[in-house]
């Protein structure tokens, strides 16, 4: 089989310290996942920047992390496309099936991130290295939430994670009854896997459900939430952001997962 048709996660770095933990982030999950890590500085097309030297940085991080863990399968690749065609190459000509980014540079990865099609994990690189062991995951009434869910029990079979759900609460028998079908696909899936998991009734409809969760998980010390993004685009959200920017700055240093709502997502091959 060639390089291409190894699954990878991917971190994307910047040449900074804040690389350290995405790195270790991106090396955690590759282990867990069993899948190749690829670490990826991309220029983009307006940065002038010095490939060879950027290269030779990648390497040396390359080099560090081979000497640590000899064996483990690592790759570095240098790119220079505009973020939004980014995860689309990233997974199409790479076979990229997670995307690992600094939290802090959320808006630089806003495009990118709504026309993804593989999830991206935001990681705060002030905090410490996450287990991923204890998972929040907010079900609304979109048919999306089943890719949350599978996503959720790829931690929770690989990982031994606990996934929390947070239902969403509708007075009306049409959201009640979306929401209802989403928790019985979710429950289904995890107990046909052995995944640990717990429900919990919210409060808050679909509209708020995931700042409800992101409460939830800050409050009960959870590692990760998992979030389905959004759907579409309102004029409103070009002017104060669309609802993952909020979670992501009310996140702290928890790890955030964001799924795309609009795009059929790689799935991990075992």
């Amino acid at each position: 089989m060639s390089e291409k048709k190894i699954q990878k996660i991917a971190v994307l770095v910047s040449m900074t310290d804040s690389d350290k933990m995405l790195i270790l982030s991106g090396l955690k999950i590759a282990s867990l996942f069993n899948k190749e890590l690829c670490l990826i500085f991309n220029s983009a097309k307006t940065t002038k920047s010095n490939p060879v030297k950027i290269r030779q940085i990648l390497l040396d991080y390359k080099k560090a992390l081979k000497d640590e863990i000899p064996g483990f399968k690592i790759s570095v690749l240098i790119l220079n496309t505009s973020y939004s065609l980014l995860p689309e190459i990233l997974a199409d000509e790479y076979e990229t099936i997670l995307i690992i980014a600094d939290s802090n540079k959320y808006r630089k990865y806003s495009k990118a991130v709504y026309s993804s099609p593989v999830p991206f994990l935001f990681i705060n690189p002030g905090t410490k290295l996450s287990t991923f062991k204890k998972i929040t995951l907010p079900v609304d009434l979109r048919e999306g939430n089943s890719e949350t869910a599978l996503w959720s029990s790829y931690f929770g079979r690989l990982n031994n994670s606990e996934i929390i759900i947070i239902a969403a609460n509708h007075k009306e028998k049409y959201g009640r009854q979306q929401v209802a079908k989403n928790i019985a696909r979710a429950k289904n899936l995890f107990q046909k896997l052995s995944v640990r998991h717990k429900i919990f009734k919210g409060t808050k409809s679909s509209i708020y459900n995931h700042f409800e969760a992101l409460d939830f998980a800050i409050s009960s010390g959870s590692d990760m939430l998992m979030v389905l993004g959004s759907s579409t685009l309102t004029p409103l959200d070009y002017i104060v952001g669309l609802p993952e920017k909020k979670i992501l700055k009310r996140a702290g240093n928890m790890a955030v997962l964001l799924v795309n709502s609009r795009r059929d997502n790689y799935l991990l091959c075992n």
